[in-house]
């Protein structure tokens, strides 16, 4: 069951972030909304309201995730490098999936959402200077959390995602472009 819901394995926080690591990340959130399109192009209704593993969220609910979590540490990152250690409020993702719009809602609007954020996004990230990495935020769960460490874990968590359709197509025998 863990191979299923983690396809690349668990969270690991890098011990350290240079710069080419850092170019390595921005490009892996550069990509996730081209990969997740990819893998939910040519998926029927019935696909995309498939679990990826049982007890898991549909396929649906992963695309309409993406930008949930994703926007969520869009505004993180700005908090950060406009406040000192603010405490950032956690949401309930599961209860968020559970939302109508998440349960039912036609992909092309996360999609396009995700494509949007993530422009804006590495954008942002692109105009760090080396000592702004550093700069972290207060997670009631979690302490403190530098940029680099965010970084790290927000394109892990699109390659995190992508994974868990694109395996679920391929257990499935689903024709793919992905």
């Amino acid at each position: 069951m863990d191979d299923l819901r983690f396809p690349i394995g668990k969270f690991a926080a890098p011990s350290s972030t240079g710069p080419d690591e850092r170019a390595r990340l921005i490009s892996q959130i550069k990509e996730a909304p081209v990969l997740l399109r990819n893998a939910v192009t040519g998926l029927g209704e019935s696909q995309l309201d498939t679990r990826y593993r049982p007890g898991g969220w549909t396929v649906r609910q992963v695309v309409h995730h993406l930008p949930d979590s994703h926007l969520n540490a869009y505004v993180r990152f700005r908090l950060t490098l406009t406040e000192e250690q603010p405490t950032i409020k956690p949401y309930d993702e599961a209860r968020w999936a559970e939302l109508a719009d998440a349960r039912g809602g036609p992909p092309e609007a996360s999609l396009a959402l995700l494509a949007a954020l993530h422009a804006r996004w590495v954008a942002l990230l692109d105009s760090l200077e080396p000592e702004q990495w550093a700069r972290a935020y207060r997670h009631p769960d979690m302490g403190l959390v530098s940029l680099d460490t965010a970084l790290a874990l927000y394109a892990w968590h699109g390659r995190h995602h992508v994974a868990q359709v694109t395996s679920l197509r391929e257990r499935s025998g689903w024709t793919s472009q992905f």
